[in-house]
C-alpha cells in the first residue's frame, strides 16, 4: 500500500514538472525568433529615423508664392534703383531653402518637367517636388530663417494663391501683427539711413505691402504694379503696333501711287508740249 502511494506521488510530481517545462518552452521565444524580432524592430526605427532625417518643416507651395510676390512686385523696383539687397534681409534669394531646387526645374512642356540635377522627367510639377524631397534633400539649407513661407503673412501670399475668400471676415489683431512684421521687413531690408535709393524702396515697400494690412479694405496689395502690369503694357503696345503697322503701309502705298500717277501725267503733258513746239 505504501509502495502504491509513493508511486502515485512520484507520478504526480513528474506530471507537474513536465507541465512546467512545456509552459516555459512555449512562453519563452527561441533565440533566433528573439533575434529576428529585434532586427525587425531596429529596421523599423531606422526607417523612421531616415524618414524624419530630411523632413523640412517649410511649405514649398507657400514659399513659391512668397518668391513670386518678391520677384514680380518688388524686384523690378529694386533693379530700377540698382540696389543690392543684403544677405541679412529675409527677402534675399539665399534665404529661400528651395531656391536652388526651384532654379533646377526645367519646364519642357505642359506635361513634362525635368530635374536639372539628374535629368529625370516627370509629368507634373508636384511629382518633381516629391523627387526633390526624396532624392535631392541634401542640397537644402534648412538653417533658421530660410523658410520664405514664414513671410507670407507680410507678403499677402493668399492673394497670389487665391486661397482666401473675399467673404472671409477680417481679423484686426492678425492684420496688426502682419503690418508690424511687414514694417520690420521694410526697415531691415531697406534702412532709410543707407541713402536715397534705400529710402525710396522703404517707402515703396510700405505702400506696396504694409498699407494693405488693414480691415478698412481701402488699400489693396500690389497697387503700384510690377512685372505683370509692365508685361500687360508691352502686350498692349505690341497689339497696337500690329494694328497700326498695316495702316501705315497702306498710307505709304497710296501716297506713292498718287505720286507715280502725277509723275506720269506730268510726263504726258511735257511730251505733248514738246511735240507742239516744232510746228
Amino acid at each position: 500500500m505504501k509502495m502504491a502511494m509513493v508511486s502515485i506521488s512520484v507520478l504526480f510530481i513528474f506530471i507537474l514538472s513536465f507541465q512546467e517545462i512545456i509552459h516555459v518552452a512555449y512562453s519563452s521565444p527561441l533565440p533566433h525568433e528573439d533575434q529576428s524580432l529585434e532586427e525587425s524592430t531596429g529596421a523599423r526605427f531606422l526607417k523612421q529615423e531616415q524618414e524624419n532625417a530630411h523632413e523640412v518643416h517649410c511649405s514649398r507651395e507657400r514659399s513659391r508664392a512668397a518668391w513670386k510676390v518678391i520677384e514680380e512686385y518688388l524686384m523690378p523696383f529694386v533693379e530700377e534703383e540698382d540696389y543690392q539687397i543684403s544677405t541679412k534681409c529675409r527677402l534675399h534669394p539665399s534665404n529661400d531653402i528651395f531656391r536652388d531646387q526651384e532654379e533646377h526645374k526645367v519646364h519642357v512642356d505642359i506635361y513634362e518637367w525635368r530635374c536639372g540635377y539628374c535629368k529625370k522627367s516627370f509629368r507634373a510639377e508636384k511629382f518633381l517636388d516629391q523627387h526633390f524631397d526624396n532624392r535631392h534633400y541634401s542640397l537644402l539649407n534648412s538653417s533658421y530663417g530660410k523658410c520664405l513661407a514664414d513671410l507670407c503673412g507680410a507678403l499677402h501670399c493668399d492673394a497670389v494663391m487665391k486661397t482666401k475668400s473675399s467673404k472671409t471676415k477680417c481679423n484686426p489683431a492678425a492684420s496688426a501683427r502682419n503690418r508690424h512684421f511687414c514694417e520690420s521687413l521694410a526697415d531691415s531690408c531697406f534702412p532709410v539711413n543707407q541713402g536715397p535709393a534705400a529710402s525710396r524702396l522703404n517707402e515703396l515697400f510700405l505702400h506696396q505691402f504694409c498699407d494693405a494690412h488693414s480691415c478698412s479694405g481701402k488699400q489693396k496689395p500690389f497697387s503700384r504694379g510690377g512685372r505683370k502690369q509692365k508685361s500687360l503694357f508691352y502686350l498692349a503696345s505690341a497689339a497696337l503696333t500690329l494694328v497700326l503697322l498695316p495702316v501705315f503701309y497702306l498710307f505709304v502705298y497710296l501716297v506713292q501711287r498718287d505720286m507715280r500717277g502725277r509723275t506720269q501725267e506730268l510726263r504726258r503733258i511735257s511730251q505733248v508740249e514738246w511735240k507742239k513746239k516744232p510746228s
